[in-house]
């Protein structure tokens, strides 16, 4: 495989605790970064998914957890991508989302730490650098009404595979929906890109209650919570910093996690998986 290639004297996963450490100390650096760009130029932002759960539950990371989520509306998402393209250190990070980077397939952003590579597994073959990461994830509306909402879940959920489908076709265990797969990923993937972005615009036209990240499940199928939530934020310890999350966070997590404050049994406490990861360059 090609990144293999490239990298041959990388680790293969998963990662081992020690590792699983480094790689959150060098999410830190990331995560420090986006704090800064965005206070500088006054983008509300917010901790999610388990990095929220981390910052109220154990002041930091979740023990297992391998990655780092931050979200912002729609229009605080774009704001932030185009500051990157001026503010971000250059020197250690790059930016990627569908519009900035040829190949990418995910509908949401990642700030990638330079000279590192951590390789999900199933993904060797994509065509584009692969650092170790953090999730930055736009939030779109979704309409409010039974019917509305369900029509919204569907159109997001074939966005989603379509994107998903260069993997799919290689890794899916179900011979069919391989060929499935293979079928969708001959969409061009700029057309996608323009029509998700065409969608997220006719939807956030309307005013809603709630949001969601288009191509990522959410946890009603439906939302990822109230859109209040993402514009009234505070600040939170997590490890050394000091990080902006949902104000409201006991009605995120709930939404998000049930009885969030219960540790799951050991056997639930997994990272992603993870085929091949350096954590410095060696050279």
């Amino acid at each position: 495989m090609e990144n293999q290639m490239k990298f041959n004297h990388m680790k293969t996963g998963p990662l081992t605790k020690g590792d699983l450490r480094a790689v959150q100390l060098i999410q830190i650096e990331m995560l420090t970064e986006v704090d800064r760009i965005c206070r500088l130029h006054n983008i509300n932002y917010a901790m999610i998914g388990g990095t929220m759960l981390g910052a109220i539950r154990h002041k930091g990371y979740i023990p297992w957890d391998d990655d780092a989520d931050i979200g912002l509306l729609r229009a605080e998402y774009e704001k932030f991508r185009q500051v990157c393209e001026t503010d971000l250190d250059h020197s250690r990070f790059y930016f990627q989302d569908m519009r900035a980077t040829p190949g990418y397939r995910w509908g949401y952003g990642k700030i990638r730490r330079k000279d590192t590579f951590f390789l999900r597994e199933g993904q060797a073959h994509m065509p584009y650098e692969s650092g170790i990461f953090i999730d930055i994830f736009p939030f779109d509306n979704v309409p409010d009404g039974k019917l509305a909402e369900k029509m919204h879940n569907l159109h997001c959920t074939i966005i989603r595979k379509i994107l998903w489908s260069e993997v799919g076709k290689k890794i899916d265990k179900n011979l069919l929906m391989r060929g499935v797969y293979f079928l969708l990923s001959k969409i061009p993937l700029k057309m996608v890109s323009s029509h998700l972005l065409r969608f997220a615009d006719k939807g956030n036209r309307n005013k809603c209650q709630r949001v969601r990240t288009i191509t990522f499940p959410a946890p009603d199928k439906y939302s990822e919570g109230m859109g209040e939530w993402f514009e009234q934020t505070a600040e939170y310890s997590f490890e050394n910093l000091t990080l902006l999350g949902h104000r409201n966070y006991d009605a995120y997590l709930k939404h998000k996690f049930g009885e969030y404050m219960t540790l799951p049994p050991e056997s639930e406490r997994k990272s992603h998986p993870v085929s091949y990861y350096r954590i410095l360059d060696e050279t």
